[in-house]
């Protein structure tokens, strides 16, 4: 850990005097912007000085950048998933999880045609769910042939014979939850009965 941090401080001077040169602004020119001495800042960029929050939030405010761009920090416990497509006989799966086993989370996009079922139904272990976000959604389903919309949702045993694909003129989003062990999607709240 300690040696990632002094990696990270080592690359600070370097990135500032790049920065600096990028932004055409000498050492002068940015003392007066930020109230640092041009002795610091020379220091600082050429690494004969540790940079402190002091000296680098005067520096950020300057460049209008934020302090991780400024010192190029590694990237933290980001929460946000960033999906690397997968495409699969014409669909495109982004996975919305990440970890891999258990329930799993993909947002599926399906251009029209694609993929065909004339290769046949397909059984696997597992248990899915399926919403349609946009367009049309042909399931077809052991002796079901199925056509959902925008709003519908389905669920079934994909041991049972099944072939998703997209008849509409246009591409189908789908959002589906899948559990390779045959997880269910338990759902709690129930709208009134009305």
């Amino acid at each position: 850990m300690a040696n990632d941090e002094d990696a990270v401080l080592t690359a600070v001077g370097p990135r500032l005097r790049a920065l600096r040169r990028q932004r055409g602004t000498t050492l002068n020119q940015l003392a007066e912007t930020t109230g640092v001495s041009v002795s610091t800042l020379s220091r600082l960029e050429s690494g004969g000085r540790r940079p402190t929050l002091e000296l680098l939030l005067p520096l950020a405010k300057a460049y209008q950048v934020s302090l991780d761009d400024l010192v190029g920090a590694p990237a933290t416990g980001d929460p946000r998933v960033r999906p690397q497509p997968i495409v699969r006989h014409g669909v495109t799966f982004l996975p919305l999880t990440r970890r891999a086993g258990g329930l799993q989370a993909f947002k599926q996009i399906l251009p029209p045609g694609t993929p065909s079922c004339d290769d046949g139904l397909q059984t696997h272990e597992g248990y899915e769910w399926l919403y349609v976000l946009s367009g049309r959604l042909r399931l077809r389903l052991a002796e079901h042939d199925l056509l959902l919309t925008a709003g519908e949702a389905a669920e079934f045993d994909t041991h049972l014979p099944h072939c998703l694909s997209n008849p509409g003129p246009e591409p189908a989003e789908v959002l589906s939850l899948f559990g390779p062990q045959g997880e269910r999607v338990h759902v709690r709240a129930r709208p009134k009965q009305g």
